[in-house]
């Protein structure tokens, strides 16, 4: 077996990344309305985004899972993007990466973010044999994720739960149309 690929795949354009969230509709809905997170959302926790659509739809239940009913698409800057990659750390420990697992734990307490690579998912939730990204966000990075770097948010729940809807009814194409248009992150 060959290395495990590895890629960044987002919708983005020169200057923005969309990247995905699901929270209760507490918090999702007053974002959705008011553009940023509000007083609710705990800027003292790791946030994770993530630039897959699919990825999140697995990890959400495409919007039916408890606390993740309200889906969304947040468009941050790609200043801040690649601002959060560069001052990264792995979020688990590779030989090779690091001197030794104490140099990857002082790193990994120092790093503001945190980079997880998981199998891609198809449309029916299954597993890709390459991995997407997800980035984790803490301290300086929570704060610029939620105060500088946010261009838009939007509530993409009714699109997930019609694609859903669509593999349910076996009608792959039709859902595989309606999927965002993601593409190598470059």
């Amino acid at each position: 077996m060959g290395e495990v690929q590895r890629e960044i795949r987002a919708l983005y354009s020169a200057l923005t990344v969309t990247v995905y969230q699901a929270y209760a509709p507490d918090i999702g809905l007053p974002a959705v309305q008011e553009g940023r997170f509000p007083d609710g959302w705990k800027r003292d926790r790791m946030t994770w985004v993530k630039p897959s659509f699919l990825w999140m739809m697995y990890r959400c239940g495409w919007g039916t899972k408890a606390g993740q009913e309200t889906v969304l698409a947040v468009e941050i800057t790609r200043e801040g993007f690649d601002w959060a990659l560069r001052s990264s750390c792995l979020s688990h420990y590779e030989r090779g990466l690091y001197a030794d697992r104490d140099a990857w734990r002082r790193e990994l307490k120092r790093a503001p973010a945190r980079v997880q690579w998981d199998p891609e998912r198809d449309l029916r939730g299954r597993a890709l044999p390459y991995r997407s990204l997800q980035l984790g966000l803490c301290g300086e990075a929570v704060r610029r994720y939620a105060d500088e770097w946010i261009v838009s948010i939007r509530d993409v729940t009714p699109l997930a739960r019609e694609i859903q809807g669509l593999v349910r009814g076996g009608r792959m194409e039709a859902a595989a149309r309606l999927l965002p248009r993601e593409r190598p992150y470059g």
